[in-house]
């Protein structure tokens, strides 16, 4: 049942503004009232299609009745103990599966965080309890979270690190593999072998972490050839690889986690947004071994593996096996890229339409060049965008890239609707 709104988008606007700070970044000035599936619906009545899904948390979609039902069932139960304090079931039954899960033939352990900054700490600490080593590789565009460790690792200065430093030391960037934009996949492993002969010895460095998607850099793809080359390296030198799968995990590439596709596997995964659904939790899956090597105490937090995101994200897991979510992510895709690639034919904006499973982007150019990215046009067609009832997400460095990161729970009808309003929405950018 729909109920009445209290108050506007722009009183509530006003008061935010008053009481927030400006740090804190709102992408439209749009308030939710309620939500369903890949739909939201804002305190005016108005009705949004979600191709956000709450930056890659809503792979099930919004209030996916399994995931309602699980949480409110242990809502009756208890809502925290502290993990660390009094444990409980389902924790372990999650670090299970997970494990089962993870690509690698070899032994698995399991912990929980909450965000997805905290798990890419954690797997940089147990790196480095593991290898008793300190300097960490992560590359040009790649995004690791908000924290100190998390923005030191981010490769891309506005707005994430600008006035934030300084950061913590011994940790270098590579180029990442960008064949749009001249990076070939031979730069790229060159650039990480010039920080071994210009700034960091190789056995000073306990990892090399990578998104197998870059999320915030652009939704530029690392492939399987480029992530063995990367595993050849590591062995080569012991280190360990690290995929930080916090955007692509849970299905949003057509694989549970992106790296299975990779034919090889990394020695630690982090997850965390799609992982409970929209519950906040996040965890670090990798070898026993590395996993075991920190000193008893010195892993965990306060609400870490809390026990409504735990049955959320089994939830999440039982959904996925229920409805065929892995193939309908697949499909998704297919039919974002085909629509998206038709649009591309019709405007010379349009630099690439590229993406991995369901994480599709389009690159926005002038000119048709590449070189020249059009920030502007982005921003004008996310704005028309919301105009016509659709909720689209800008990202890369020159911040000339759209994502879709629809529910795969999203009909073929409402895709094809959102895409439609896409269609609309570069056509009205462009007059």
């Amino acid at each position: 049942m729909q109920r009445e709104p209290h108050f506007t988008n722009a009183a509530l606007m006003a008061r935010r503004r008053a009481a927030l700070p400006n740090g804190l970044g709102q992408g439209f000035e749009i308030f939710a009232d309620r939500a369903e599936g890949a739909e939201v619906w804002d305190v005016e009545g108005r009705r949004y299609i979600d191709f956000a899904g709450g930056i890659a948390v809503l792979n099930t979609g919004h209030r996916h009745p399994a995931l309602v039902k699980a949480v409110a069932e242990q809502l009756e139960r208890f809502t925290h103990t502290c993990f660390q304090v009094l444990a409980y079931e389902s924790y372990v039954e999650l670090a299970e599966k997970l494990n089962a899960m993870a690509p690698g033939n070899f032994a698995k352990k399991s912990f929980f965080l909450t965000t997805g900054a905290e798990a890419v700490e954690n797997a940089v600490k147990v790196a480095r309890a593991y290898t008793k080593r300190s300097a960490v590789i992560a590359f040009g565009g790649g995004f690791h979270g908000r924290t100190l460790m998390g923005m030191a690792l981010t490769g891309k200065v506005a707005p994430y690190k600008a006035g934030f430093g300084p950061f913590p030391a011994e940790v270098f960037h590579a180029k990442f593999p960008n064949p749009l934009h001249g990076v070939s996949e031979d730069d790229a492993i060159a650039s990480v072998e010039a920080l071994f002969k210009y700034d960091v010895e190789a056995s000073r460095v306990a990892a090399i972490i990578l998104e197998p998607v870059q999320g915030e850099g652009g939704f530029y793809a690392a492939s399987p050839a480029f992530a063995q080359r990367l595993r050849a390296l590591c062995d080569q030198h012991g280190i360990l690889l690290i995929a930080d799968e916090v955007q692509t995990g849970a299905g949003r590439t057509g694989t549970w986690l992106a790296c299975e596709q990779w034919g090889v596997a990394p020695d630690v995964i982090t997850m965390a947004k799609s992982l409970a659904g929209g519950m906040p939790l996040s965890a670090v899956i990798g070898k026993a071994e590395v996993m075991d090597a920190a000193a008893v105490g010195g892993l965990g937090g306060t609400y870490a593996g809390n026990p409504l995101a735990c049955a959320s994200a089994l939830a999440v897991i039982e959904t996925f096996e229920k409805e065929n979510l892995l193939a309908r992510s697949r499909a998704v895709g297919e039919r974002l890229t085909s629509r998206l690639k038709a649009l591309q034919a019709q405007h010379n904006c349009i630099a690439e339409v590229r993406g991995l499973g369901a994480m599709v982007a389009i690159e926005l150019c002038k000119n048709g060049d590449p070189h020249q990215p059009d920030a502007e046009l982005t921003k004008r067609m996310v704005a028309e965008a919301q105009k016509r009832g659709l909720i689209l997400l800008s990202c890369g460095v020159y911040a000339n890239v759209i994502r879709v990161l629809v529910p795969l729970v999203a009909s073929d009808a409402l895709l094809d609707e959102g895409l439609d309003i896409m269609a609309a929405s570069l056509a009205a950018a462009l007059a």
